[in-house]
């Protein structure tokens, strides 16, 4: 299928193939989100929230609600590829739309990197005469295959892996009731929702810690990208992302429930070790249930990651096909081949791959990613609040407003998001900001080169 030509330009592909299920959709969200996302930041949680490591992930996923919420409203609006730059486009117009996919796009082709760099030092911890760095390498080559082949089938292998890793979970959640039973706790039973020690409950620092659980969340806005592809229309994708929003919530805070209460140390005591923080939730598991249990949850986190960075990827695809496709990246990206953007996903493995590889040869190349891979997506997510207010309120385009839905949430979300940007890393800031001019930069090339173009134009 290809759009109509204008001005003599070759036509470029208009749709992707729909060839996907509500569950196929939940499959891609939690796969990004990764089930076990708490594993590597729950001791670092842990120390920060004062032991309250539970509440800090209930508080964040009631957060998180007010962003999916928008995304659930824009989805109706503007059931397309393409994501936040789509519903920004909308909203606010085509300015923002740039700016919001330029930002959505540094947290898509990095995060992925992240993924992919997880799932090679876990492998490398496993077999360490081969290098993290061949263990990244190989993981985007599978992933990417699978991407390349198709959506449907990067979908049922997804779903198998999906499964392996709840599958794990649930295992660590048996062995840890068991000992729990057995032996009980080594905190107090409420002390993952009110803090333990002499430290005790207090409110600043659950809130600190929320501003860096909320992380844990990003990746379920993907499902939006692949509202093209979906069988049943847009509202099927916006119970998808409230069911995946839902379902990572559950998981996480019940996984740290169960952690916090099998933690050999105090809070205060891993607040005073930021070495064993890291680690802390597979000290938890090793010295209450066992050693086999370290190796099953570093497995599945190994694979799990790769697959993380699969849906990662495939979004990215979309949201670079998205913008080509509306002619604000080079239209060779917009080209199809079976329905699946194979030009835009292999420009995003490219990126990927190459990120990903650099940080695996470097000491401390998963700091410099992680300290950069969030603020893109956050300042995507303050634009797609904005957006709703700007189409539903200001632009009035669906009738009478629902204040609740599309003024009281909205601004809740962007009160979150900009929080969160706020007590970002300086680093994270300073990547952001230059990100972010760059991509004022590019509107502003642009701008010029459209002006008289109605095509696309929806400001």
């Amino acid at each position: 299928m290809v759009s109509a030509t204008d001005s003599g330009r070759a036509p470029v592909p208009a749709a992707l193939r729909r060839s996907l299920g509500f569950r196929d959709l939940v499959v891609y969200g939690l796969l990004f989100i990764a089930p076990m996302a708490p594993v590597g930041v729950f001791g670092a949680l842990d120390a920060a929230s004062h032991g309250a490591v539970a509440l800090v992930y209930l508080v964040a996923t009631v957060a998180m609600a007010f962003t999916a919420f928008s995304y659930a409203q824009m989805v109706r609006v503007a059931p397309q590829a393409g994501s936040v730059f789509t519903y920004a486009r909308k909203g606010l117009g085509e300015g923002p739309g740039l700016i919001a996919g330029w930002m959505a796009m540094l947290d898509y082709l990095l995060i992925p990197a992240v993924a992919y760099l997880f799932s090679g030092i876990a492998m490398n911890a496993l077999v360490p005469e081969v290098s993290r760095w061949v263990w990244t390498a190989l993981a985007v080559v599978v992933t990417t295959g699978l991407n390349l082949w198709g959506v449907r089938v990067a979908a049922r292998v997804g779903f198998a892996v999906l499964v392996m890793e709840v599958l794990v979970l649930l295992v660590f959640v048996v062995a840890a009731m068991v000992v729990l039973v057995q032996d009980g706790p080594r905190r107090g039973w409420l002390s993952p929702l009110t803090g333990d020690g002499a430290l005790g409950f207090s409110t600043t620092a659950v809130l600190g810690a929320v501003s860096v659980a909320v992380l844990s969340y990003l990746g379920f806005d993907a499902v939006a990208s692949f509202a093209e592809e979906v069988t049943g229309g847009s509202e099927r994708v916006a119970r998808a992302l409230l069911c995946c929003l839902a379902l990572a919530g559950t998981l996480f805070v019940a996984q740290s429930y169960l952690a916090a209460l099998l933690m050999p140390v105090s809070s205060a005591e891993l607040a005073a070790d930021p070495v064993g923080q890291g680690p802390a939730f597979y000290t938890a598991a090793e010295a209450s249930v066992g050693f086999w249990l370290h190796d099953l949850v570093a497995v599945s986190k190994a694979v799990g990651a790769a697959f993380a960075a699969l849906a990662g990827q495939a979004a990215a695809g979309r949201l670079l096909f998205a913008m080509a496709r509306e002619r604000r990246l080079p239209r060779a990206l917009a080209r199809t081949s079976d329905g699946t953007p194979r030009a835009a996903l292999l420009l995003a493995a490219t990126v990927t791959l190459v990120a990903a590889v650099w940080a695996a040869r470097r000491d401390d190349g998963l700091d410099h990613l992680v300290s950069v891979v969030d603020v893109g997506a956050l300042v995507a997510f303050t634009l797609l609040h904005a957006s709703v207010v700007g189409w539903f309120v200001v632009r009035r385009r669906e009738g009478r407003p629902n204040w609740w839905k599309h003024l009281v949430v909205p601004v809740l979300g962007a009160v979150v998001t900009v929080a969160v940007i706020v007590e970002a890393s300086r680093a994270a800031q300073a990547v952001g900001a230059a990100w972010l001019a760059a991509g004022l930069a590019v509107l502003c090339a642009q701008q010029g080169r459209r002006t008289g173009d109605p095509a696309g134009s929806e400001g």
